[in-house]
């Protein structure tokens, strides 16, 4: 009985690592499947050539390098990071009010669209 005892925190500590081995991974966000259809529904619009967008930060939205090239201040999209990744702070409203996208009267993002784009970031923003 005492060896059992002294066992149990080393039983537990396994226990609870093997349900997390087990719980299910998050399915994998695609980049062309997942993310573009959203970029080019709320973003791309804006931010070509000769658009507000485009004009006030040097920001094209055609593909997934022009994506990652980020803007004339610097990238937008930093893989793994989507806390500091300027694209989530501003689609998620964590910017100063004049600056969050989609600017003016554009449709806003879904709780469902900002998610994904959040987690495709989190899992390393790759071109899938």
């Amino acid at each position: 009985m005492r060896t059992i005892r002294a066992l149990w925190p080393s039983i537990a500590v396994l226990s609870l690592a093997a349900v997390a081995a087990c719980a299910p991974k998050p399915e994998a966000v695609s980049y062309k499947k997942d993310v573009a259809p959203i970029l080019q529904e709320h973003c791309a619009y804006c931010h070509t050539p000769g658009q507000a967008g485009f004009v006030v930060s040097g920001f094209e939205l055609v593909d997934y390098d022009s994506l990652m090239r980020g803007t004339s201040f610097g990238p937008v999209v930093l893989p793994g990071d989507a806390l500091t990744s300027v694209l989530v702070m501003l689609i998620e409203g964590r910017a100063a009010p004049a600056i969050n996208m989609p600017h003016g009267d554009a449709k806003p993002l879904t709780q469902a669209q900002i998610a994904t784009i959040r987690a495709w970031v989190e899992q390393g923003a790759n071109n899938n």
